[in-house]
């Protein structure tokens, strides 16, 4: 399993850059690789990528989210095995230090041999600068969810992720407005 942990300041509020990093649908923004994410549920995920010219699907599942601290994740199906946790920490009102760590498991000598010279390591790096880049250029959200995921919300589910990509499509993680702050939106 190859280990990966990097860090970045962005120049936004700490609300901003979570609640940006919530909408996993604009990833393929940002994200080297990464052609499609699918919002499935307020838990799973569906994912698309192409990585040096192999394409991989795999859903994932929010194991851990607190709003404006962490969010953590595993792959439940597919082709990728991965987990990680994205932690976001206050520099000061306007500042943010995003921390991305990730366990990814190698498959394939196409995937030995990237993590070997280190490939993966810097695509995360380039991942959080195009984040950085993202955000910024914005200067706010696109959108966010701010419920509550509990570790043991995902144990209890676990096994029940089948068949997602049947379901059809899911609701987008986005702000409900300043006018229903209900069903832990805000």
């Amino acid at each position: 399993m190859s280990k990966v942990e990097q860090t970045i300041d962005v120049d936004v509020p700490l609300r901003t850059a979570y609640n940006q990093w919530t909408q996993f649908e604009e990833f393929p923004k940002f994200m080297e690789g990464v052609e499609d994410v699918r919002q499935i549920d307020d838990r799973h995920s569906h994912w698309r990528t192409k990585v040096a010219g192999v394409r991989r699907e795999f859903d994932t599942e929010i194991v851990d989210q607190l709003p404006d601290e962490r969010i953590s994740w595993r792959t439940v199906a597919g082709d990728t095995k991965q987990k990680g946790v994205v932690s976001f920490q206050p520099l000061d009102a306007e500042h943010t230090r995003v921390r991305l760590a990730m366990d990814v498991e190698a498959d394939g000598m196409m995937e030995k041999v990237g993590e070997a010279v280190g490939v993966l390591d810097r695509r995360v790096k380039g991942d959080l600068k195009r984040f950085k880049g993202y955000v910024e250029e914005h200067g706010h959200e696109t959108g966010g969810w701010r419920g509550r995921v509990r570790p043991a919300d995902a144990d209890t589910a676990q096994g029940t992720t089948g068949g997602l990509m049947d379901e059809g499509p899911g609701p987008v993680r986005r702000d409900s407005g300043p006018e229903d702050p209900g069903m832990g939106r805000l």
